[in-house]
């Protein structure tokens, strides 16, 4: 289904609409920048419905389910705000200068539950087997997901000692001279996607690379060039994307990988854990 003409087929639907439907209906269209952010239980409260009616708007119009709705509105809106937009968005979703501290958090527990729910696991564990009998690693992640590509090159370059972190697009292709079939990239992009990372996995698949991504759902535009896909929510009604869910399945992904390549990391920290006190990397602690 088209996520373009989602509200389009909201509209065309409300004569066969019950009355919560309707009310519902009626709530999503007067507030199209602001729902697609909205958890079910949020949305279910803002517009005076039940939760379980708020899932049956979904399959009735045509949808598996909530999650499927909220990705093609998400992608219908996000894809046209502007940071300037997203900020102006944010300010009327959240409202009180006490209550905002919490529901930011109350809005992260509710990613990081999607995700979980939303979780792939075997995906993640192929990804995983990937990652260990990969030749070389590397990792294509563009403006705020630069911060995830650290992370996880830190930690795979600390486990393994073959991970990259590729530059920019004008720099990037100089480091995938050589690219080859034993080889793996990730790429990992949020709305709104950075071109440079779709343009970076699209080469990386074109050299027959394996390739895995780590995206917010299953419309991005980084899908199709994955051999693995694994998706995180980010959804945050703010000028920025919650990577706190994303984080977290970084972390389930080193923690698997860690176990497989157990004894062959064990040797590796203890060689570092003897280069890190020779160069008195860590702060000391109080001596008894």
């Amino acid at each position: 289904m088209d996520q373009k003409n989602v509200y389009q087929l909201i509209a065309e639907k409300m004569p066969d609409m019950s009355r919560s439907q309707e009310k519902l209906a009626s709530y999503i269209l007067h507030n199209t920048n602001t729902v697609p952010f909205y958890t079910v239980a949020r949305l279910a409260k803002q517009a005076e419905v039940s939760e379980a009616s708020v899932v049956r708007f979904a399959v009735f119009l045509g949808f598996s389910g909530y999650r499927e709705l909220q990705s093609h509105m998400q992608n219908s809106v996000r894809m046209q705000l502007s940071t300037k937009d997203r900020m102006k968005m944010s300010t009327q979703v959240y409202e009180g200068s006490d209550q905002v501290i919490y529901d930011i958090f109350r809005d992260d527990v509710a990613n990081i539950e999607s995700t979980m729910g939303n979780l792939d696991s075997k995906a993640l564990m192929k990804a995983a087997d990937h990652l260990t009998k990969g030749h070389k690693i590397y990792i294509s992640a563009n403006r705020s997901a630069a911060s995830l590509g650290i992370f996880l090159q830190y930690y795979l370059d600390m486990m393994i000692g073959n991970a990259q972190l590729l530059g920019s697009i004008e720099t990037g292709p100089e480091q995938l001279y050589g690219l080859d079939e034993k080889d793996v990239v990730i790429g990992i992009g949020f709305s709104r996607y950075s071109a440079s990372t779709v343009n970076m996995m699209a080469f990386a698949k074109e050299q027959g690379a394996t390739t895995i991504v780590i995206t917010d759902n299953l419309l991005s535009p980084l899908v199709p060039h994955a051999d693995v896909a694994l998706t995180a929510s980010s959804e945050l009604p703010t000028f920025f994307d919650s990577f706190v869910a994303p984080l977290s399945l970084i972390n389930a992904l080193i923690t698997v990988i860690g176990k497989q390549k157990m004894n062959e990391s064990g040797t590796r920290l203890e060689r570092l854990e003897e280069i890190w006190e020779r160069f008195d990397t860590f702060y000391p602690g109080k001596k008894e």
